[in-house]
């Protein structure tokens, strides 16, 4: 009985805590990360409810012998540190397509992959309309070219609106 009230009083701070947070209804900028290779992405968010959003990033990813192109979709959940600094982790997905550039003339290979992705960070929110952000995301791939688990961190700018 103990623990049953515990844990709803635990949601029940978590859910007035997570309603306090304000997120403004648009964001858009970089978000510069380094995986398999240096990659920058355009990110977009967009507010769902006062303490979630949907991000989404398509990205340029590119190492010695590969380029390609990836786009990345998390729902998150944001709360409040201190002050203008916020918290934040998600879950979602993507897919992505890539081009191997082989040694000899015409013989490219061209394929495509997806991925689950988890995501967990900190950003600080300007007085002026401006995020910058650090974060990690996991993902586990799917397919030839990314099949394994890649560790993902990067740094953010985005401008609000």
């Amino acid at each position: 009985m103990r623990t049953t009230l515990f844990c709803l009083l635990c949601l029940i701070g978590i859910g007035f805590s997570a309603s306090a947070q304000r997120i403004s209804k648009n964001a858009l900028g970089l978000r510069i990360g380094d995986d398999d290779g240096f990659g920058a992405e355009i990110s977009y968010q967009r507010a769902l409810f006062e303490s979630n959003r949907l991000e989404f990033n398509l990205g340029i990813r590119s190492g010695n012998n590969y380029d390609g192109f990836k786009l990345t979709a998390l729902h998150q959940w944001l709360f409040p540190l201190d002050g203008n600094f916020n918290w934040y982790v998600g879950a979602g997905g993507g897919a992505g397509v890539y081009s191997i550039d082989n040694d000899l003339p015409g013989n490219d290979d061209t394929d495509s992959f997806a991925f689950i992705a988890g995501n967990a960070g900190i950003e600080y929110n300007f007085n002026i309309p401006l995020i910058l952000s650090i974060d990690v995301r996991p993902e586990i791939g799917f397919g030839d070219f990314n099949d394994d688990f890649d560790f993902d961190l990067g740094l953010g700018i985005r401008y609000q609106f």
